[in-house]
């Protein structure tokens, strides 16, 4: 099971298209300092970046379905935090699943996901650690940068052991993946292909297919903050970088909100879906740097 851990969120019906007649090119991933629309009133990726919301959000998660593999129950929590560290975003996230198989035996897994990203979209630390029953089963920690905006990069690994690879040209890191999506969502794009690094795995970055489904102007909602803000439904597919991935690695149906926040998830693992609901959120306060 691949841990993905970014703000994920509404159930979604899993979408099967062929990505590659559809895609369309990356959106430039331009820091506002040098883009004077990301003032104005276009809605650029830098624009939507600068407006992501530091918050604390706990999900409870429950199956939604299993394809007759061994998992025949699942319980679990996910907590998400986003915190402004005034040159990038601090985000802790925890993944705590137990799942039971035909056997009748509980397996509990759980990974810790932590990362630093500069605002600019530049640089990123990341360090994951994924237990089963205690166990550890998967360990990653290191850096990565990319050169410029839109540009190749690198990824420096310490853990599982030290390596060095290359980044596509185009690599997002997490939260400016986000602000991409959203920043496409409010331009009324419809399919994008973006190349992600998320520091999960250590095999460098994968190929990320977006579907947005819809996009809706603020509407009635439980928690206040964002009833405001508009929001909409993402479905994103993550493919290994190797000529054979016909297949996702993972799938996730995604509820955005317009400054980041997810209230909703549906994780498809291939054996099983997991889904999720906003159960506790909290803005954070203001912070002056």
């Amino acid at each position: 099971m691949k841990p993905w851990l970014l703000a994920i969120a509404a159930a979604l019906c899993l979408i099967t298209l062929p990505w590659a007649a559809f895609a369309e090119p990356p959106m430039p991933l331009t820091p506002a300092a040098d883009n004077p629309a990301a003032h104005l009133g276009e809605p650029t990726a830098a624009k939507i970046a600068a407006g992501l919301a530091a918050h604390r959000a706990f999900y409870k998660l429950t199956l939604d379905t299993s394809h007759g593999g061994d998992v025949i129950a699942a319980t679990g929590t996910m907590s998400y935090e986003v915190m402004d560290a005034c040159d990038g975003w601090a985000v802790q996230q925890r993944l705590d699943m137990t799942i039971t198989n035909r056997d009748g035996q509980d397996v509990r897994m759980v990974s810790d996901y932590a990362t630093w990203e500069s605002k600019d979209g530049l640089r990123m630390r990341f360090r994951m650690r994924q237990t089963t029953d205690a166990a550890t089963t998967e360990v990653t920690s290191g850096e990565a940068s990319v050169d410029h905006p839109g540009g190749a990069g690198e990824v420096r690994y310490s853990l599982p052991k030290v390596n060095v690879q290359k980044l596509p040209a185009g690599t997002l890191f997490p939260m400016w993946h986000t602000a991409t999506i959203i920043a496409a969502a409010e331009q009324g794009k419809k399919v994008l292909a973006l190349p992600l690094f998320d520091g999960t795995g250590d095999t460098g970055a994968q190929d990320t297919s977006v579907v947005i489904t819809s996009w809706h102007k603020p509407e009635p909602f439980r928690f206040a903050p964002l009833a405001a803000l508009p929001s909409g439904n993402v479905h994103v597919a993550f493919f290994d970088r190797t000529p054979d991935a016909s297949e996702p690695d993972y799938e996730v149906g995604m509820h955005y909100w317009e400054n980041g926040v997810a209230d909703q998830l549906n994780m498809d693992f291939g054996d099983f879906v997991m889904q999720g609901k906003l159960d506790q959120f909290k803005l954070a306060s203001p912070h002056h740097c």
